[in-house]
């Protein structure tokens, strides 16, 4: 039997259904790993005491015949993901000391599921970031080599999926949080359609474009988690059934490659040599790969660039230091304000703040905001379009490994290309997933395919073949 870190979702819930351990010996184990690894690499911000209580009420139901998705199995929880009793800080000072009076939507649906929730991981403050190095409670590292980044903003929730510290992870993408930390530490991770997984509970950045994934081992795990997860809330009236989006035609195992789009600046050589031989595999697996154009993608950046920091804007007005969180003391109410927001929000988290501020100003709305949302919509239909000709669309992750920490900080228009790739997907809502794909000396690479709005199963089947787990 493998080591019980190395077990998978699905390799966990035979071993335990079949009594070859107890969720108490699984959870152990990973607690154990997390007090041998986490030291050196910062995944998790806390460890939950209840998670051993948890592993004996697994062991209790599984001894009753009971068989949930997830019963008895360790899963982590991005520091933005709300869970009752326990403290969520979205990774920043201004929350250090908030406790969460409710439970995400998630995390219901991951505890009925029979999930041991073992602790909160560390993320880019208030999800704002791509390495994992804006935390106001340190950077996070990348477990397969602890000089480089694990990609952000969900960096502790994919290392700790990846360097075994709990078998799956929750993160969220806005614009590619998940996809990117994925494709570093050599995971699967799954960007949802949006308004598939509830966003009740998800301290908010970007509130169209948030949605709630799994970091896992494999895409059939990632499958398992994302059927726990998704169907409609009624605390969130964003959330859509299955039937929203109704299958118009056959998997037709057709690829579309947006070819142009790849000849983007800064994409590594590496990316590009391992990019090819994954259309070769595809082609080895009976998959048609056709050349498309998508002439507006390329200003997804730029789009995404205006729309998430307006909205960010808005969203992080509430934390002014007065109802909850952070407070510090000025002469008057105004300077209040700014001292709390001053110190309690990062240099990342401010100046995302002030540009959203400046594109939603009386002088510059139409032409900056304004006209984001106009071509928000041009690539939305464009993609749309697209999807009645292909079934997927394949790119790289990202367009290099990860980087170096502090190699990029200095340079925040450097960082933010680093999404140019994920950031379509959360534009025009569509879900899409990262799966590894080959690797540049240890360090992992990783290969992203888009499906049509509520054509999860297409990625799920594409991804299994891709990684033999269909076979």
């Amino acid at each position: 039997m493998k080591e019980l870190i190395k077990l998978n979702l699905k390799e966990a819930r035979e071993g335990l259904r079949l009594g070859r351990f107890t969720s108490r010996e699984l959870v152990e184990a990973h607690l154990n790993r997390i007090k041998e690894k986490d030291g050196e690499v910062g995944a998790f911000l806390e460890i939950f005491e209840s998670a051993l209580a948890s592993a004996d009420e697994a062991d209790r139901m599984i001894k009753e015949g009971r068989d949930l998705p997830l019963l008895g199995v360790p899963i982590a929880i991005k520091d933005n993901i709300l869970y009752r009793g326990h403290a969520s800080s979205a990774s920043s000072k201004i929350l250090e000391n908030y406790v969460s009076s409710y439970d995400s939507t998630a995390v219901t649906r991951m505890r009925e599921a029979g999930a041991v929730i073992i602790g909160r991981t560390n993320c880019d403050e208030f999800a704002m970031g791509s390495s994992t190095e804006n935390s106001a409670f340190g950077p996070t590292r990348n477990p397969l080599d602890l000089e480089r980044v694990p990609g952000g903003s969900s960096g502790g929730s994919a290392a700790a999926v990846s360097g075994d510290m709990c078998i799956a992870s929750l993160g969220s993408d806005t614009g590619g949080s998940i996809r990117q930390p994925a494709a570093f530490c050599g995971t699967v991770g799954l960007k949802p359609t949006y308004g598939r997984v509830s966003r009740h509970g998800l301290i908010a950045l970007a509130s169209s474009l948030d949605q709630i994934g799994p970091f896992t081992k494999t895409v059939s795990d990632s499958e398992s988690i994302y059927n726990v997860l998704k169907g409609r809330d009624a605390l969130d009236s964003t959330t859509i059934s299955d039937e929203t989006y109704p299958r118009k035609r056959d998997f037709k195992k057709r690829i579309g490659i947006p070819r142009s789009f790849l000849e983007s600046e800064g994409i590594s050589e590496s990316v590009k040599s391992n990019f090819k031989q994954v259309e070769e595999k595809f082609r080895a697996l009976g998959y048609e790969l056709v050349d498309i154009e998508l002439p507006n993608i390329k200003h997804s950046l730029a789009v995404y660039y205006i729309v998430m920091p307006a909205e960010a804007s808005s969203n992080l007005a509430r934390f002014d230091g007065v109802r909850f969180g952070f407070h510090l003391e000025g002469g008057d109410g105004i300077e209040d304000y700014f001292e709390t927001k001053g110190s309690g929000f990062g240099q990342e988290v401010r100046r995302r703040v002030i540009l959203g501020t400046y594109v939603l100003s009386s002088g510059y709305y139409d032409e900056y905001y304004g006209q984001g949302l106009r071509l928000r919509d041009a690539i939305t239909q464009e993609l749309r379009g697209i999807f009645e000709q292909v079934d997927l669309i394949l790119t790289p992750t990202t367009p290099t490994c990860a980087f170096r920490l502090g190699e990029k900080t200095k340079d925040p228009l450097s960082m933010y290309l680093a999404d140019i790739f994920t950031v379509p997907a959360n534009i025009a809502g569509v879900p899409a997933l990262s799966i590894p794909s080959g690797f540049e000396g240890i360090l992992p690479l990783g290969l992203q395919l888009m499906a049509d709005l509520g054509r999860e199963d297409d990625l799920f089947t594409a991804g299994k073949d891709f990684l033999g787990e269909s076979i």
